[in-house]
């Protein structure tokens, strides 16, 4: 039994400004001022400057998404809500992976400034042995590592006002001439490279689950956690212009080094000891934050469930935390291999945050726009929509400045995110997304000149009527459609189509039979009904090339009821039309005896066609002759050490919960869970004096013995009454490209 365990909020205000700040105020601050200065010289404090105003920018949109929808994942559980699993799973991998390198950054720095004590430690085992001991902590617990962080960043604080205020008495003017020796170009570029140091605010979004009274105190941390190092980080290099212009773009210490000449070997050693606490705390609060994102992914089977797991006694999601310092080792490792050089691993971990931050400032404008009744902000961004747009294009901006390398490897983490779509997330989980919701709806309220379109495949006598019954439900819910019935003879490759029309007469007429007994049934039904009758080499493909030249939205398909024949699923004509049909399917094996069953029951799953199942079962249930409300049901798996009230629970909550997708209110169904150890041998038991059964597939793609998924088709298979298998459109590039153009001409 899988126990679902929620993150404990456990986090103030005060908690989460401070992981937002350890963040930023770590090696962004104490290794890239040199970095920075040998590109842009004094200008680069406009990079600092720049960088956190377009920070700032995706501050107030990010504070605005969370208030409204406060859940661990941050920006990645904003964008995949607005915009859909594709640009959710893209943007949740580049979170994960940039803070992997920014954390990578982070503890090249601690190994960096640790050198000042112990100077034959090499840089990057002195990573990997610190990168181990934040794992621990983080699997032991957020409290120990809230109050890790307040201490250190309290102290760092402290130690960067001594520095400006001592410093500043020091500067030489004359070190700020000339200002802009390498054009704004380069100062442009660099704030690629510093932005690393602005992502405190996003650590922030990615712990909301965690954080006490979200609605108050997540925009104060965020905005907060930008403005305070902004003013700090321009401090410290004007004092370290100001002080240190010889040798200063050399220096991986430049903190150190600018201390040395004004504040001697006391404040040296202080400002070393600040970096160190600095670094560690940065790693520390990008390792929480990556881990939650891992762990938000997981849930949404964006990744595997198995990252979901919550430890029983620290409360913490510890698979998520390990996989993490898994990757964090491997590429702090190979750094130092080879020497990828921290300004790469900085403007990497910058490149991924800016191109989230990008599809924050549209996923906003899409929530407002097109979001749900819930999405009630209690905190609403000033100058909507113009801060977004400018927000947008400042960091687009940004990201064409960047090096060419880092451009590449960014690409690469987009291309394998779009990859990974289509692999692995597309059917396991519901589509989401307020835009793809919006362009489905589009489609769900076509006009006279573009109806909602059922085809019905007919090949024999003594099933049409039942396929004419199930789609006749689906075009009861609605005024504006068209049922077309498509009868296909198929001939050998050998005859001539022309010749096949002059020689098949009996078969011909058979089918002249067949379609007008589905007339009759559609008399009798009150339906119009279109009948077209094709002669071709192959039933399967005409079929599918029928949907898609009358642009059909769902298709009705009837099945004997029998698997695996000669290496065959359903049967060699049903394959290859379930294989790449990509509108809404039913496939429907009619009832093998004609006593009138109960009524109607949906099998309730976690699947993403559960809703669909819902829906369509409501509209089955509604037929003349069907007089037994709906019933939605139930399997929960029962052992030694189950709790049965528990299990009862569960399974009346995902009822529930998929009623609720589906469109259904309480009193339109009546729900039914039932323990047992087997779910097939529970599901034909429980249903066998239905009249129909509706079940949604659980196809996955690895599967080679099964389409709609092994169990559906056993039911199917073994159930004495009519089944149907239902499957949701199958959303494809093509697919949602034809969507936003009929949007977009609406």
């Amino acid at each position: 039994m899988n126990d679902i365990i929620e993150l404990k909020r456990d986090i103030g205000f005060w908690g989460a400004y401070t992981i937002g700040l350890g963040t930023m105020i770590g090696a962004g601050v104490f290794i890239l001022p040199g970095i920075v200065y040998g590109d842009a010289g004094p200008a680069s404090i406009f990079s600092f400057i720049l960088g956190g105003l377009i920070s700032l920018v995706a501050a107030l949109s990010l504070s605005e998404l969370s208030t409204a929808l406060p859940q661990t994942g941050g920006s990645y559980h904003y964008i995949n809500r607005a915009l859909g699993n594709l640009a959710g799973g893209i943007s949740g991998l580049m979170m994960w992976i940039g803070l992997i390198f920014a954390t990578s950054f982070y503890m090249l720095g601690f190994g960096e400034y640790l050198a000042y004590f112990f100077g034959d430690m090499p840089v990057a085992l002195a990573a990997l042995l610190m990168a181990i001991f934040l794992v621990l902590v983080n699997v032991y617990g957020v409290r120990e590592t809230g109050m890790l962080q307040t201490t250190i960043v309290s102290l760092l604080v402290g130690l960067i006002l001594v520095f400006t205020v001592f410093g500043i008495p020091q500067i030489t003017v004359n070190n700020f001439s000339p200002f802009n020796p390498h054009g704004w170009s380069n100062v442009a570029m660099t704030i690629g490279t510093v932005y690393v140091s602005f992502i405190g605010f996003e650590v922030i979004a990615a712990i909301t689950e965690e954080v006490k009274n979200p609605k108050r105190n997540v925009p104060l941390a965020m905005i907060a956690s930008v403005i305070t190092p902004m003013i700090l980080y321009v401090l410290v290099m004007v004092v370290s212009i100001g002080i240190l212009p010889a040798g200063f773009e050399e220096t991986f210490v430049p903190v150190a080094d600018v201390a040395r000449e004004y504040m001697g070997e006391i404040g040296t050693v202080a400002m070393v000891i600040g970096a160190i606490f600095a670094t560690v705390s940065s790693a520390n609060s990008s390792l929480l934050a990556a881990s939650r994102i891992n762990f938000a992914m997981g849930r949404d089977k964006i990744l595997t469930n198995w990252l979901n797991k919550i430890h029983r006694k620290f409360k913490t999601p510890y698979k998520s935390i390990l996989v993490t310092g898994f990757l964090l080792f491997i590429l702090i490792s190979f750094d130092g291999i080879v020497g990828i050089g921290v300004n790469i691993l900085a403007e990497i971990a910058g490149f991924a945050y800016l191109v989230t931050y990008s599809l924050v400032h549209v996923s906003l404008i899409v929530m407002r726009k097109f979001g749900e009744s819930e999405y009630t902000p209690s905190f609403k961004c000033p100058g909507y929509p113009y801060v977004q747009i400018v927000g947008f294009l400042a960091a687009v901006l940004v990201l064409f400045q960047m090096d060419s390398i880092v451009i590449a490897v960014g690409t690469l983490i987009a291309m394998f995110g779009i990859i990974w779509y289509f692999v692995y997330i597309q059917g396991r989980t519901e589509e989401g997304g307020a835009l793809v919701r919006e362009l489905n709806s589009i489609e769900a309220s076509k006009n006279e000149e573009d109806r909602f379109k059922i085809l019905v495949a007919i090949s024999n006598i003594n099933t049409e009527r039942e396929l004419i019954r199930v789609a006749s439900s689906y075009a009861n819910s609605s005024k504006n459609v068209e049922i077309i019935a498509l009868n296909v003879l198929e001939t050998p490759p050998q005859t001539p189509l022309a010749q096949s029309i002059a020689f098949e007469e009996e078969r011909i007429e058979r089918r002249k039979e067949l379609l007008e007994g589905v007339k009759n049934s559609a008399r009798d039904m009150n339906l119009d009904i279109k009948t077209r009758a094709i002669v071709s080499r192959n039933v399967s493909k005409t079929i599918l090339d029928v949907v898609e030249e009358e642009n059909i939205d769902h298709l009705v398909l009837g099945w004997r009821g029998e698997r695996g024949v000669k290496g065959h699923i359903l049967g060699t004509k049903l394959d290859p039309i379930v294989k790449n049909v990509k509108c809404e399917l039913s496939l429907v094996k009619p009832k093998e005896e004609n006593d009138k069953g109960e009524g109607v029951v949906g099998l309730i799953g976690e699947g993403p066609n559960t809703p669909t199942v819902v829906k369509q079962a409501k509209q089955l249930s509604e037929q003349k002759d069907i007089e037994s409300p709906l019933t939605l049901l139930n399997v929960q798996i029962i052992d030694e050490e189950s709790d049965k009230n528990e299990l009862k629970k569960r399974g009346k909550e995902l009822i529930e919960k998929m009623a609720v997708a589906g469109g259904l209110n309480p009193e339109e169904y009546e729900a039914k869970v039932i323990l047992g150890k087997n779910r097939k041998g529970s599901l034909l038991k429980a249903t066998e004096n239905y009249e129909i059964l509706c079940i949604g597939a659980v196809r996955r793609r690895r599967l080679k013995d099964a389409l709609f998924g092994s169990l559906p088709e056993e039911i199917g298979q073994n159930s004495t009454s009519t089944v149907v298998m239902i499957r949701r459109p199958i959303v494809t590039p093509r697919s949602v490209l034809k969507k936003l153009i009929k949007f977009f001409q609406r």
